[in-house]
């Protein structure tokens, strides 16, 4: 289960790094905050990414 992020729609808040920081970073791409996703062994923090998804301001974010 690999996250995405939708960079266009991202705002870089930073919710779904505070979450789950092993596997999303906020940082500055092209001159725009936006979250990234970070290498991982995503399958150990399915909850957190998850939770992640859920709590995303505005729905960036996805699973593969």
């Amino acid at each position: 289960m690999k996250p995405k992020v939708d960079k266009e729609l991202c705002i870089g808040c930073g919710v779904c790094e505070g979450i789950c920081p092993e596997v999303f970073k906020v940082e500055d791409v092209d001159g725009k905050m936006i979250a990234i996703v970070l290498e991982a062994k995503y399958d150990d923090f399915t909850d957190k990414i998850n939770e992640s998804v859920g709590a995303c301001a505005v729905q960036a974010i996805s699973v593969e």
